[in-house]
């Protein structure tokens, strides 16, 4: 039965267009390089195979909070060749249609940075950092809003997974709570809250924000692997 997602092999075993995760899985898993997305319609995904996997060329996103264009690294996936598959992958208590996001702070306060990464595929989708003076907590709260504003201008809708309860708050609540203060040290990140802060209070979204289980699921798959 169709859970609603359709899902485009364009390098796999068989190629195709398949209407079932399972299917797809046979497809891709332990397949190198493997090459896969989901889509909302059979229309949508049947365009994607025609077209070959042809992406919206997305070199200005990470311009959608940082106004003054800060740097955002190739998107990278999962060596599928070199690496075992993920074991979130085979749980069916994941939703693999979505993303995931996460931050890194070296010292509190220190140098932040965050990204956010899709799950099924594994491509990092954005990076942005690192900004000095910052928490990791702001830095969860920054990568939600990253993929908020970032579904809403590509058209997409996918499930944002997080494991910082306090970034989820902050997001839900529409503010943040922190002892910092702006200085020229931190002035980039304050102005990247700001800009976040303005998104939350001027866009409405429909998107669930989840809990990522660490201790059930493992490490979040946007982790920086630094612990």
């Amino acid at each position: 039965m169709s859970s609603g997602k359709y899902y485009v092999v364009w390098t796999g075993r068989h190629p195709g267009v398949y209407d079932t995760w399972a299917d797809c899985l046979e497809q891709v898993k332990n397949f190198p390089d493997a090459r896969y997305k989901s889509y909302s319609s059979p229309a949508a995904a049947a365009e994607a195979y025609r077209r070959g996997g042809a992406e919206q060329d997305t070199a200005e996103l990470s311009q959608l909070l940082d106004g003054a264009g800060m740097s955002r690294q190739r998107a990278r996936k999962y060596d599928h060749a070199h690496a075992a598959t993920p074991d979130y992958m085979d749980n069916p208590e994941v939703d693999l249609t979505a993303w995931a996001v996460d931050a890194a702070c070296a010292g509190n306060p220190g140098p932040v940075e965050y990204r956010g990464v899709e799950l099924m595929s594994g491509k990092e989708l954005f990076r942005i950092g690192p900004l000095q003076g910052g928490t990791n907590n702001l830095g969860e709260f920054l990568a939600i809003v990253h993929a908020l504003a970032l579904q809403a201008k590509i058209g997409e809708s996918h499930p944002i997974y997080s494991d910082s309860v306090s970034g989820m708050a902050w997001v839900r609540n529409r503010r943040i709570k922190t002892t910092l203060t702006p200085t020229p040290e931190n002035e980039r990140l304050f102005a990247m809250l700001h800009r976040a802060l303005n998104w939350l209070n001027t866009n409405s979204y429909r998107t669930p924000i989840m809990k990522w289980d660490t201790p059930r699921w493992g490490e979040i798959p946007a982790d920086f692997g630094r612990k």
